[in-house]
């Protein structure tokens, strides 16, 4: 016998209504929760907090509130940064500058919040601790504006000027990443300590000017002057995967000189392994902006190799 039909009740059609509405409006969900997370710079600011991680084991120091700090400190200079540039973003980046402008005034909130909470924090591990997270603040009035507080006086800013612009941005977050987690543990400033300086300064560096390329018609419209647009993008892979091996050498001699044991130099150079694999592709695949993004998720790798070394004997 066919088995009859029974039609849903009024409450299961109901049920079955909001279920498909809800599984329709996933994909928007997660497309807006993921622009929230890139273009508000929330993804810099965690991929920041695992690099400060990286410092404290690579220098055998506690952990502090120091990855909060910095977090905080990422998220306020780099959201200021677009808000500032949101204008000329428009031509290289419109998704971006459509959200920054949408949420122009709840970014200034939240930011001016983060870098407050992050100064209070700061206060924590005295006062040099204080001065290093006031740092990346200063420096980024300094690269991102053209007048200086207090004076009124218009000077050309910093962003403007070649390879002062990119060794600002370096400087700054080397600084901050290397020399906060040590402050607040009262570590002392050694030859590890410096080596790890100078690692994640030339890290930064090559981080940097990837995303460059993607701007190179921006920029040469509003005449900032960056290594894509001065040698052009061919020459510029060539340099950034110079610095790469700059670096692998780099950690290969701490290794040597025993600043670093032999087994923390793995998830290093497994970073400068994929940052090549991320150079390599400059200027040869299209989207252009995904790779801008893939390079700066060299550090997770980085944290990842870390983990598993640090965690399985």
């Amino acid at each position: 016998m066919a088995r009859k039909n029974h039609p849903l009740s009024d409450e299961s059609q109901t049920t079955v209504a909001r279920r498909s509405t809800l599984l329709a409006r996933l994909p928007s969900s997660i497309g807006r929760f993921w622009n929230a997370l890139v273009y508000s710079s929330t993804y810099l600011a965690l991929i920041a907090m695992a690099e400060v991680v990286i410092v404290s084991v690579l220098l055998s120091l506690s952990l502090t509130p120091a990855a909060v700090v910095v977090g905080l400190v990422v998220f306020a200079v780099y959201t200021n940064d677009r808000l500032a540039d949101v204008d000329t973003d428009a031509v290289s980046n419109p998704g971006q500058a459509g959200f920054v402008r949408r949420h122009r005034g709840a970014l200034y909130v939240l930011a001016s919040i983060a870098y407050g909470l992050a100064v209070a924090l700061s206060v924590l591990g005295g006062p040099v601790a204080l001065a290093i997270t006031l740092l990346p603040g200063v420096l980024w009035v300094c690269y991102a504006t053209d007048w200086i507080p207090e004076t009124g006086m218009h000077v050309r800013r910093l962003k403007d000027v070649f390879l002062v612009n990119t060794i600002v941005v370096a400087l700054a977050w080397a600084v901050t990443l290397t020399f906060l987690p040590l402050a607040f543990a009262d570590g002392a400033v050694t030859m590890s300590a410096l080596f790890v300086f100078a690692y994640f300064f030339l890290r930064v560096f090559t981080n940097t000017e990837i995303p460059n390329v993607r701007d190179v018609e921006g920029d040469r419209d509003i005449g900032v002057l960056t290594i894509p647009v001065v040698f052009g993008v061919d020459r510029t892979r060539r340099i950034l995967a110079g610095i790469d091996c700059c670096t692998a050498g780099l950690v290969a001699f701490a290794v040597y000189t025993g600043h670093i044991p032999p087994v923390l130099a793995v998830p290093l150079l497994a970073g400068l392994a994929y940052s090549l694999g991320v150079t390599s592709l400059v200027g040869r695949y299209e989207n252009e902006r995904l790779l801008a993004k893939a390079a700066e998720c060299e550090y997770l790798v980085v944290f990842v190799v870390l983990a598993f070394v640090v965690l399985i004997p």
